[in-house]
């Protein structure tokens, strides 16, 4: 059972700011999931469907494993903003900028998912490194759920850095609050963090160093 004060402590956003973007991740990441469906030519059901498990996929695993009431059962409007990401996918059709500019949303997204999702974790009193852990878990789970429904490599088997930015978003975040600073003072600081990673993956192609060796055989 969780006590009250904990309960409060869930219910209390961060910072402002990075609450709104808790609603706008949710609605990126069900976009990407609706796009994955819509280059399948799939109904808007599926689209539906893809955009409601990519947007609160990593969120829903993260308060199952750290015991906490699921968040989107509290709250109904994370799967009306799946629902109308789904829409806009359906509505707008083909457009050529719509994939570059999800990217960059993603990008903000993994950040402040990557910084939202310690904050929970360790909110019920979560181990630092139990607290990245979830933070990763919950930027990009419903991602990888989402890629393995629609038949796509998993962003884990990727060389980009996707997962290694909600790393470092959630890892800044654990370390400025053990530095003393508070929840708004890290986030304000562990969020662009992990922001500029992927950002810097984005526009200059970063990505981490392979296991050394040729693959062939003999």
């Amino acid at each position: 059972m969780i006590d009250a004060p904990t309960l409060e402590a869930l219910s209390e956003p961060i910072l402002p700011t990075l609450y709104v973007l808790d609603y706008a991740g949710v609605a990126v990441f069900g976009a990407t999931g609706a796009l994955a469906a819509a280059r399948e030519k799939h109904d808007l059901v599926t689209l539906a469907f893809f955009a409601a498990i990519t947007g609160v996929g990593g969120g829903t695993l993260r308060d199952l494993l750290i015991d906490a009431p699921v968040f989107w059962v509290q709250d109904w409007r994370y799967i009306a903003i799946c629902l109308a990401a789904a829409l806009v996918v359906w509505f707008l059709g083909q457009r050529a900028w719509r994939f570059r500019a999800l990217l960059w949303l993603d990008a903000v997204g993994l950040a402040a998912y990557g910084v939202l999702g310690a904050a929970k974790t360790e909110a019920v009193g979560g181990a630092p490194l139990l607290c990245i852990i979830m933070g990763a878990l919950t930027a990009c789970f419903g991602g990888v759920v989402r890629d393995l429904l629609a038949g796509q490599p998993s962003i884990l088997l990727r060389r980009e850095i996707t997962v290694t930015a909600a790393l470092v978003a959630a890892t800044a975040y654990v370390a400025l609050k053990a530095l003393g600073l508070s929840n708004l003072g890290a986030a304000l600081i562990a969020a662009p963090c992990g922001f500029a990673l992927r950002a810097g993956a984005l526009t200059w192609g970063w990505s981490l160093p392979s296991f050394p060796g040729s693959t062939a055989r003999g």
